[in-house]
Parts: C-alpha cells; structure tokens; sequence
C-alpha cells in the first residue's frame, strides 16, 4: 500500500512542477502579504477544500461498515410460560417456565465474504480520496493558469494602448503642420479606445478568475491581489505511449481493483446465503408441579427448500462482469482526456515557435521601420496602425499558445501524478 502515501506527494509536486514554490499556506481570511503562488494555492485547496473532507468521511463509513460485517451476530434470550392460565384443570395443566439463550452459528463462510465485500469497498474509498485529491490539485492549477492567463493579458493591452498613446502627439504636431488630415488623430484615439475596452473586459474576466480560484482554495472572497508563476516556462510532454501507461497508476482506475474484490465478496455472500445456519440454543427449566429444574438443549437449521436466492446470485454475477466494462469506459476516457492534452500541448509548441521566429521578429521589424518612416511621412496612417495591430495580435497569440500550453501540462499532470515531461509516476 506504499503506493497510496506516496501519491499524494507526487500529485502535489507535479501539478507545481513549472511554477515558482514560494511562500507559505495563509489562514482562512488573511490577506497575503504578496503575490499568490501556485505552490500557495495548491497547498490552501489540500488543506481547506470541503471536497477532502467528504472523501475522508467516506473513508470513515467505509471502515465503520468493515467493521460492522466482522461482527458476531447477538444471542438471543427469550422466556415461555406453559400451561398459563387461572386455576389448575386437565386441559391447562401445571404452568411451566423456560428461559432460553439462543446463539445464531453463521456457516460456510458467510461472515468472512462479508468481511471481504466490506475490504474492497473500504479500499475504493481511499482511492476516491486520492483520485478527489488529483482532480483538486489539476482544478486549482488550471485556475491558477487562466487568473495568470488574464493577468498577462491585461499587461499586454496596457502596453499596447501606451504605444498608440505616444501617436497621438505625433499625429498633433503633422496636423498642425498640415502634414496630415485631423481625422487621423481621430482614428488613433479610437484605435487607444478600442484597445482599454480590450483592457476592461480582461480586468473583469481577472476578477472571475480570481474568484474561481479562491473557491477552489475554500475562501469566499480573494485574499490575494494578484498571482505570481513562470508563464514563459515550457516542457516536451512525454510521449503518448508512455501517458497512457502512466494512466494504468491513476486512482480512477486502481480503484476498480478495490470494486472488484468488493463485488467478488458480494457474489460471495449471495452464494453462501442459501447454505443453512445453526441456531443452537440452551434452556432451563422449572417444573412447578415438582418444583424441580431442567436443562434443555436445542438445535434448528431452516430448510431453504423455496428461496434459494437466485436472483440475488445473479445480480451480483452481473456486478461482477459488469466491473470491467465500467473500467475499460473509464479507461477510455481518461485517455482520451490526455490524448486532447497532449495533442494541444505539443500542438501549442509549434505555434509558439512559430510565433516566436518568424511571425513576431518580422512584425516588430516592420513596425519598426514603419514607425522611423511614419515622421518622414514616407508611410500612412492607416500602415502604422495596422503595422501595430499585426504586433498587437501575434503577442495576444503567443499569450493565448502559452496558456493552453499550461492548462494542457495542468491536465496531463493531474492525470499521472507525476511531471509531463516525465509519463509514468517513479
């Protein structure tokens, strides 16, 4: 069960494996001190999110249900009163007393499938913890992801709209000189305007990201101005093949190991059912008549002559076949998740390399040289600002590769419980 301890420190170190790990967990309420961390967040959601604390519960009813199956059944004590009844006549006789105890004597096994149903679902419920646990580290790290995401692109809007602004006097200065028509200026403030609508709207997709994560972190409002990690840190995934072996250690699909057995002791029990238990009992009794003591022992066994709980036992037969169809469909989902991911991640790595030698060096060289030409009037306004907005547009592409960048290696890691660039957990 080794394996158990040790993911909950592998989901928690490869979710945070590209970003900075600074600071410390804060208490509910108290306002941090400095930018949020992804190391920050990740630790506040383990500890604070409602979501583990189900899951230990569960825990909990599973091990009292354990528990519960390995106990004996009580014995039973019970009195008869012959021959009751007022005045003593050849039909009522002399009144007798029995106290009996009763004790019920399980065969074939039957507590021991309980116990062996009531093992596989204890097991099962640990492994939801720690597949609760995985997706909670992913969620939190794609939230991170995204708040960061809209962070930078609010920065870069700000720029953008400081390099428009330092048009405008410009543009000023050549009307003034009759050098350009005064809609010029126009249109250059408009573009400005266009770009802080741009801006606007980033701040308020900022504020919902922010909110998104601090509910993942268990608090009702953002303690946190802003958040701080890598953005431009980037990783190869790991080949497909080697992420989908890796998906064989998720718990979602370990877990089904635990069902299994859980269904196996279930059909058990349903078998073993049918078998005849013992009731022996034990008696004493006092004759009134002689005023004499007896001891009388008993034994019943039911004859299940008419239920023979087939259809139970055919219930369970289907459970347990039932077990691995739901792990192949559960299976199949999960890679199909990380194949997504993993084709956008590698995906995204082309486009930021194109972006990043050609696509962007050509746009700020032509800006460049448009932006030198502009004052000499050897170029129109309408070439400036479209010189601007190819810029404009290959950066905001470039920020948008890099966070589905991220939110790929968020998901691929939160599947494997280890780092992208490395598949199957060590």
């Amino acid at each position: 069960m080794t394996i158990r301890a040790v993911w909950a420190l592998l989901a928690a170190c490869a979710v945070a494996w590209s970003w900075p790990a600074l600071g410390q967990n804060r208490g509910q309420g108290q306002k941090t001190t400095g930018p949020l961390t992804l190391q920050q967040a990740l630790q506040r959601a383990a500890n604070a999110n409602p979501r583990i604390a189900v899951a230990d519960r569960n825990i909990g009813m599973a091990d009292g249900r354990r528990e519960q199956a390995n106990a004996l059944p009580n014995p039973t004590v019970g009195v008869e009163v012959d021959n009751f009844g007022q005045g003593q006549s050849s039909f009522t006789g002399t009144p007798e007393m029995t106290l009996m105890l009763s004790q019920l004597i399980e065969l074939g096994g039957k507590r021991g499938a309980r116990v062996q149903a009531a093992l596989g679902d204890y097991d099962a419920a640990r492994w939801e913890r720690e597949a609760a646990r995985l997706e909670l580290l992913s969620e939190t790290t794609i939230a991170f992801v995204e708040a960061l995401s809209v962070q930078r692109r609010i920065q870069l809007l700000e720029r953008q709209a400081g390099a428009l602004e330092k048009l405008v006097p410009l543009m000023q200065r050549r009307v003034e000189a009759g050098a350009s028509s005064p809609s010029e200026v126009s249109r250059t403030q408009a573009a400005v305007g266009l770009v802080r609508f741009e801006r606007e709207r980033a701040r308020t997709a900022l504020a919902v990201a922010r909110r998104d994560l601090a509910a993942l972190m268990s608090l009702d409002q953002p303690t946190f101005a802003t958040v701080a990690g890598d953005y431009g840190r980037l990783v190869k995934p790991a080949s497909l093949d080697s992420l989908i072996k890796a998906i064989e250690d998720n718990p979602q699909l370990m877990r089904w190991s635990a069902v299994r057995a859980q269904r196996d002791g279930e059909l058990l029990s349903a078998r073993l059912k049918p078998l005849p238990d013992i009731t022996a009992s034990v008696a004493w009794r006092h004759y009134t008549e002689t005023n004499d003591n007896g001891v009388r022992f008993g034994v019943s066994i039911p004859i299940n002559v008419i239920d023979r709980n087939r259809g139970a036992i055919r219930e369970a037969q289907e459970s347990v076949q039932k077990t691995g169809a739901e792990r192949a469909v559960n299976r199949l989902l999960l890679i199909a998740i990380i194949g997504k991911a993993h084709d956008t991640a590698n995906g995204t790595l082309q486009q930021l390399d194109l972006l990043r030698k050609t696509i962007l060096p050509a746009a700020r060289a032509s800006l460049k040289t448009i932006e030198e030409g502009y004052g000499q009037g050897r170029f129109t306004l309408l070439e400036i600002l479209d010189a601007y907005r190819t810029v404009a547009d290959a950066e905001l592409l470039e920020h948008e590769a890099l966070a589905s960048f991220h939110t790929s290696i968020a998901t691929i890691e939160g599947l494997i419980g280890s780092p992208a660039n490395q598949g199957r957990p060590r």
